[in-house]
């Protein structure tokens, strides 16, 4: 991916504490704040929330 300021790469941690992460982009403009999406923790095996980690 290319180097971005406006759509950066972010790691996104499960919140469950099994250490599963997930890798994505987002849009600094339309959400400043972190991110926090609800996706499948493979560890748990259950819906989890991932939380953005910086």
């Amino acid at each position: 991916m290319a180097a971005n300021n406006v759509r950066p790469v972010v790691t996104l941690r499960s919140t469950a504490g099994t250490g599963a992460t997930y890798v994505t982009r987002k849009n600094r403009r339309t959400h400043p704040d972190r991110l926090v999406l609800r996706k499948y923790d493979s560890v748990a095996g259950t819906h989890v929330l991932f939380r953005e980690e910086r």
